[in-house]
């Protein structure tokens, strides 16, 4: 079964198809720096920053906040479960990925990805405004319930090492997965997992969009819709990217939260 054209998905949307001034019921995220926020940003977009999307906790630092946390995040931002969720940011869809990961993981479903974010933009020609992002109201968000379906743990990619409808989708870089270099203790990659660098998925020559081979290039490691996927990078920063590629092609994928920064400093975890 193959996979549907990535740029046919109606929740890829490009700067043409972003209507300023904003209707109340779309909620534009940008998920950069406050600096570069202050800097450049699309009006009418509100703030996140990349560390109010992880825990923060060593050494598994990405994984998803404390739901209070993330609760006390969203209502500074005007979030309502009734509103769409529209996110970008300034590298082309990693933290932007992450952001909509956790939008699944709290069950809001309806969204969509600007692509090429604050690159594609510009390049475009459409006005960006300046000036720091200050809350003038919280809203009410109710308790978070999390979905598990698209979050992956140890168990869950022990698991899938044996599985053979199963596929552990590394998007480090092919050193970091050949085991030349390692941002935790020890160095390798998960057995069985495929590898991806997660630049490769995006194209420098349009601005940071997505590529359109996509689908093409997830199939030559084995990866299509008939294959349940789990992703992961250092921090799952990176695998943000590759879980939005993922649920903008149709596939069944989830992501490892504690990625390899929890994998490579378990000396009880098996690696290649």
């Amino acid at each position: 079964m193959t996979s549907q054209p990535i740029s046919t998905n109606p929740q890829l949307l490009e700067p043409a198809d972003l209507i300023l001034p904003l209707g109340s019921e779309d909620l534009l995220i940008q998920v950069t720096a406050s600096n570069t926020f202050a800097h450049m940003h699309i009006e009418g977009a509100v703030l996140i920053e990349p560390a109010q999307l992880c825990c923060g906790i060593p050494p598994a630092v990405g994984k998803l906040p404390d739901p209070r946390a993330l609760q006390q995040t969203l209502a500074g931002i005007g979030y309502r479960p009734d509103r769409r969720v529209i996110a970008y940011d300034d590298e082309g869809g990693g933290w932007a990925g992450k952001l909509l990961w956790v939008m699944d993981a709290i069950g809001h479903r309806d969204w969509a990805y600007l692509n090429g974010g604050l690159h594609a933009w510009a390049g475009s020609g459409r006005p960006l405004s300046s000036g720091e992002f200050r809350v003038s109201a919280l809203s009410s968000v109710p308790p978070l319930v999390i979905n598990r379906r698209v979050i992956a743990d140890i168990d869950d990619v022990l698991a899938a090492i044996e599985a053979p409808n199963q596929i552990i989708l590394d998007v480090r870089s092919r050193e970091e997965y050949l085991g030349v270099r390692s941002g935790s203790a020890r160095a390798g990659h998960i057995p069985g997992a495929v590898n991806l660098d997660w630049e490769l998925l995006k194209d420098p020559n349009r601005d940071w969009r997505l590529r359109d081979s996509l689908a093409e290039d997830l199939a030559s490691l084995g990866i299509d819709r008939t294959m349940q996927v789990i992703t992961h990078c250092q921090t799952h920063h990176r695998s943000g990217l590759a879980y939005l590629v993922g649920r903008l092609l149709g596939l069944d994928i989830r992501a490892y939260q504690g990625s390899w920064a929890e994998w490579g400093n378990d000396p009880d975890l098996p690696i290649e």
